[in-house]
């Protein structure tokens, strides 16, 4: 069989797997009746550094010892390095996941309908805030170690996705047979494509530069990551250039138009829209999207068009190009780049909830560089009360 067969045939049976370790673990708790337990117990594990909980079932005690570390191949210098990138431009990646990543993953009609079936076509405000987390804990100084929370997050994270996978699987509207596993390792990679080639894409197309070794670094975290979510390493790309060809090859060949994935984003879209006061600015939101995603995946999704602030848009990405490029010699260019991305990224904060207070932290380290910069989007605790 030639090789890209072969590739493609790998491709095609991850469709079919899901997370054993995970799969294991939900199957043993719903049959044991002690989930809500479990979920009480894991809500209080956060912390890369606390004990694993002596509470809890001896299945879930075995998986959490079993997924507790990177991959022995874990290269710290270039999570580091990956670290540094984020405090530079960590607010412009958060408005390219927020604008271009959330979407692109609804253009997607498997996962959207995997989403329409846990009932969260209305809560984007949910899938964002878990999201911003995610990524804010990953991107931690030290996410595998000690003063990190990425662990336990990416094992909770694990046994969610078992569960959604477990009751789906159940539920009597899912045919594995044709559509494959809900969740499946596939799905899992085009998450993981999504987050991280795409969003370097999506920087530079908005006039954010985004060095070789930088964008090589923040794959390569991504990477490290997808191990620890179970997906399989020889699935996962070694570089970036084979990661962008099997983007294209695997999830930009997914996507499509469906009903889920126009509801997914007409919410988004409207969540987007609450930060803005009042209507006259709204059609921004949807010119910004469109200046993110393809124009395909942009009519795909139903994003309104408005000729004007497309027009509007697409001067302010000339512009960020013309700041970047001064960037290292104007503090006045740094400025500007910055309070953009962090308006986004507190506004962002204020409305995960619907106005309610979030529990969305910033990992401390991180949030003392970017208040020593001036450019972190929550304010510090107040610690006079």
């Amino acid at each position: 069989m030639p090789e890209t067969q072969k590739t493609q045939s790998a491709l095609e049976a991850l469709k079919y797997q899901g997370d054993p370790l995970a799969d294991a673990v939900i199957a043993d708790l719903v049959s044991s009746g002690t989930t809500r337990a479990v979920n009480e117990v894991l809500a209080r594990f956060r912390d890369n550094d606390q004990p694993i909980p002596e509470d809890l079932p001896e299945p879930v005690r075995r998986y959490l010892v079993a997924t507790d570390a990177p991959p022995a191949w874990t290269d710290l210098n270039r999570v580091a390095a990956a670290y540094e990138f984020f405090v530079d431009d960590g607010v412009h990646v958060a408005s390219v996941l927020s604008f271009g990543a959330m979407v692109n993953c609804y253009a997607q009609p498997r996962p959207s309908r995997v989403l329409s079936l846990t009932h969260r076509l209305n809560q984007p405000h949910r899938r964002l805030s878990e999201t911003a987390q995610f990524v804010l804990h990953l991107m931690g100084s030290n996410p595998f170690g000690s003063g990190g929370s990425f662990v336990p997050t990416i094992q909770k994270t694990r046994l969610i996705h078992a569960a959604v996978r477990y009751f789906i699987t159940h539920s009597g509207e899912w045919d594995v047979a044709a559509d494959g596993v809900p969740l499946c390792q596939q799905d899992m990679l085009g998450a993981l494509l999504i987050f991280s080639v795409q969003v370097i894409d999506g920087m530079r197309r908005i006039g954010v530069a985004v060095t070789d070794r930088e964008a090589e670094d923040y794959y390569y975290v991504w990477r490290v990551t997808g191990a620890l979510l179970g997906i399989p390493a020889d699935a996962m790309p070694e570089t970036l250039d084979e990661a962008q060809a099997l983007n294209a090859r695997l999830v930009e060949a997914s996507y499509g138009p469906s009903a889920e994935g126009i509801e997914l984003t007409r919410n988004l879209l409207r969540l987007y829209e609450n930060l803005v006061p009042g209507k006259a600015f709204d059609g921004v939101v949807a010119a910004m999207v469109r200046q993110v995603v393809t124009p395909q995946v942009a009519d795909w999704l139903e994003v309104p068009r408005s000729r004007g602030w497309s027009r509007a848009v697409d001067a302010g990405a000339r512009a960020m190009r013309l700041l970047e490029r001064s960037e290292d010699r104007s503090r006045l260019a740094t400025a500007v780049l910055d309070k953009a991305g962090s308006l986004l990224l507190s506004g962002s904060v204020r409305t995960l909830t619907n106005g309610q207070p979030t529990a969305l932290t910033i990992p401390s380290d991180l949030r003392e560089k970017w208040l020593a910069a001036g450019v972190c989007p929550v304010a510090p605790p107040n610690r006079g009360r």
